[in-house]
């Protein structure tokens, strides 16, 4: 007979954050230590939990929490495709982005909070992370997730017409066919925004976004898809798509009103132009 032993949870963990920190290979030794602090079973609901995989779901055996403390998708909308995304992406994207305490963040996309959490310990102290929530449920079990985090503030609404706050980082977790305008403006210099870009079907890319005073640099650095961001996630009839290849090419981001679209232009869609120029340092 085997006795049945309910996992450590504790020693899950731990060991959950220290694969997430090394596989976002970030010098930011506190990274692993807000994925041991912040419990991802406590934004998820109830278990037993449906992890999705390839392309269906799978239903936890049970409600441990060990079941959740690996690199799965966790659906908290199955009919709208709505999950609490990939660890391993999450830890990549935010390492990528160094959060530092006391910075601003403007969460786009934020589900029921677990990764608002993350980035509100990681600004702590003295920074705040603002989190947009189009989905009125998701919204209010968000507010009450992030109770215990101070420096969190939910907003239900759309950010694609909402102002954001000036920010130092941006987190999109929805895919747009371009950033709005907004977006851009509201990073402060030295400000960074990650978003899934989504121009065509076929081209789904994370880009991170640098803001200098020279303007709007860019790196596409990896396949990434999200589900489409309510009211950014159609291309109008004036624009122009890019191939996968020239979407990868592209190094900086220009706003129209600054500067007309060059021959340079990889993407162009109304108030925001995609370039293959490097910014001049």
């Amino acid at each position: 007979m085997f006795s049945h032993v309910m996992s450590n949870i504790e020693t899950i963990r731990r060991f959950y954050a220290r694969l997430m920190a090394a596989n976002a290979a970030s010098s930011d030794p506190r990274l692993e230590e807000v994925f041991a602090e912040v419990p991802r079973e406590a934004f998820l609901g109830p278990g037993p939990w449906a992890i999705i995989a390839g392309g269906g779901k799978i239903i936890t055996p049970s409600a441990d929490a060990a079941h959740i403390y690996q690199n799965v998708l966790v659906a908290l909308d199955a009919d709208k495709g709505i999950n609490n995304g990939e660890p391993f992406l999450h830890a990549m994207w935010i390492g990528k982005l160094a959060p530092k305490p006391g910075e601003a963040v403007s969460h786009i996309g934020a589900g029921t909070g677990y990764y608002t959490a993350l980035l509100a310990r990681l600004v702590s102290p003295g920074g705040t992370v603002t989190a947009f929530e189009l989905d009125g449920r998701l919204a209010e079990l968000a507010r009450k997730n992030l109770e215990a985090y101070g420096n969190a503030t939910v907003v239900h609404g759309d950010a694609v017409t909402m102002p954001l706050p000036p920010s130092d980082i941006v987190y999109v977790n929805a895919g747009v066919v371009a950033p709005p305008a907004a977006w851009l403006k509201a990073l402060r210099p030295g400000g960074r925004m990650i978003f899934p870009w989504r121009p065509a079907e076929r081209v789904p890319l994370a880009v991170l976004v640098t803001r200098s005073e020279k303007g709007f640099a860019c790196d596409p650095f990896m396949r990434a898809w999200f589900i489409p961001c309510f009211g950014a996630s159609a291309a109008d009839l004036t624009a122009k798509i890019p191939t996968r290849e020239l979407a990868t090419r592209s190094r900086s981001i220009w706003l129209t009103n600054d500067r007309p679209p060059d021959r340079t232009a990889t993407a162009i869609f109304g108030e925001v132009w995609f370039s293959s120029k490097y910014l001049r340092n």
